[in-house]
C-alpha cells in the first residue's frame, strides 16, 4: 500500500477538531485502507508563569496537519482527495497544481526528526540577544536589571551584566529565570 504524506492546510486553532472529523469520517466511509496516521506536529516549550516553570506543547506548523494518504490508488484516490478536502475546516492541500504534492521521505524524517528533538530538549519561550535589557525574575539577584552579554543556547543560559554596588558583574542566569524588558 503507497501510503505518502501530505501536508493539509486548515483553519488556525482548529488542528485537533480536524484531525478528529477526519478519522471519523475515515471510519464512518469504511475507507481506513486509504489513509494512515495523522499527525499535529508540536515542540515542547518552557514557559514560567507566576515564577513556575511549566512545559507546554505548542503546534510547530500552526494551521497544517500531516496526513498519510493514498492518493493513487486507481479506483478509490480520488474519494481519499474528495473525503479530505470536503472535511469541514480544511482549507485544502499543499501543492501545485490539481493535485497535491506529496512530501518526501527527507522531509517526513526531518519534521518527525524535529518534534522528537523537541519532545527530549524543551526550548524556550523566549530567545534573547546580546545587549538586549532584561529583567532577572528568579534567584538571589530577582527583580535587578541588566544587559544580556552572552547567550548560550546549548545551555539555555545567558550572562548577565548586573550592576551591584556601584559595579558591573556578569550573572549567569537559566533562560526561564529572566525576562525582556518592555
Amino acid at each position: 500500500m503507497p501510503l505518502r504524506w501530505y501536508i493539509v492546510h486548515t483553519y488556525t486553532g482548529f488542528e485537533e477538531t480536524v484531525k478528529r472529523a477526519l478519522e471519523q469520517r475515515i471510519e464512518a466511509l469504511g475507507m481506513a485502507d486509504l489513509f494512515g496516521e495523522i499527525r499535529i506536529p508540536t515542540e515542547t516549550v518552557v514557559e514560567v508563569r507566576g515564577g513556575k516553570r511549566r512545559e507546554v506543547e505548542r503546534k510547530l506548523f500552526p494551521g497544517y496537519i500531516l496526513v498519510q494518504i493514498d492518493l493513487d490508488d486507481p479506483k478509490r484516490g480520488d474519494e481519499a482527495w474528495h473525503l479530505v478536502r470536503n472535511t469541514q475546516r480544511v482549507t485544502g492541500f499543499v501543492g501545485s497544481g490539481k493535485k497535491p504534492t506529496p512530501l518526501t521521505d527527507e522531509e517526513v524524517e526531518q519534521m518527525l526528526h524535529q518534534v522528537v528533538a523537541a519532545k527530549e530538549k524543551p526550548k524556550p519561550k523566549y530567545v534573547f540577544e546580546k545587549g538586549e535589557q532584561v529583567r532577572i525574575t528568579d534567584g538571589p539577584f530577582a527583580s535587578f536589571t541588566g544587559v544580556v552579554d552572552d547567550v548560550n543556547l546549548d545551555r539555555s543560559t545567558v550572562r548577565v551584566m548586573v550592576t551591584i554596588f556601584g559595579r558591573s558583574t556578569p550573572v549567569e542566569l537559566e533562560f526561564t529565570q529572566v525576562q525582556k524588558v518592555g
